[in-house]
């Protein structure tokens, strides 16, 4: 295992949301999405909610998350002690800082797998933040999604998912985190 390191970024301050609208043909509807140029900035709950009821129904399992994996919106600093799995491939949650925004919030615990989080890019003019699968992150690109996530893009949080080791099904997880993998001819797909 690598050596224990911890995630410090600066703390972000509260930012108005603005609120978009997409159409739904299926359901003849129009529905919120609650983003700041972006597609993530609420969780799987908002961002699942403009699509129709035939998908629910034909994949329900894209709907809730896997048991034994936590989505857990934080501000920064975050207060984690992350550590590498491998050299280079994935990291898990080796401590809490004390009286820190995890510790203090009680969701995310030693030993949790990340396995998804936030992150902004920006290309040119044009920015979004969307959930990522980083199972097998290093250390490194968690540090860079954990802060590009910043206030000027409309960020007061990180979203970090994590998966808890005893109570997740990791093939299971894999599987659901395979919907959020960027397509590969994307500026989002990353070399991991």
């Amino acid at each position: 295992m690598g050596p224990i390191s911890a995630i410090t970024a600066f703390t972000s301050l509260a930012a108005p949301v603005a609120s978009f609208t997409a159409y739904s043909p299926s359901t003849q509807r129009v529905a919120p999405l609650g983003a700041v140029n972006g597609i993530w900035n609420t969780g799987l709950t908002k961002y699942m909610e403009p699509f129709p009821d035939e998908d629910r129904q034909q994949y329900p399992e894209m709907f809730r998350l896997p048991k034994g994996v936590y989505e857990v919106p934080l501000a920064k600093p975050c207060g984690i002690v992350f550590e590498e799995i491998e050299a280079g491939r994935g990291v898990y949650v080796s401590d809490l800082v004390e009286g820190g925004n995890a510790e203090r919030q009680g969701m995310i615990q030693k030993g949790d797998v990340l396995v998804g989080i936030t992150a902004v890019r920006v290309a040119g003019a044009k920015w979004e933040r969307r959930l990522l699968p980083c199972r097998y992150f290093s250390f490194d690109m968690v540090v860079g999604a954990i802060g590009s996530n910043e206030v000027k893009w409309g960020c007061d949080n990180v979203i970090l998912m994590v998966e808890r080791p005893g109570e997740a099904d990791t093939a299971e997880v894999n599987s659901f985190l395979e919907f959020f993998e960027p397509s590969p001819d994307t500026p989002w797909k990353l070399p991991v």
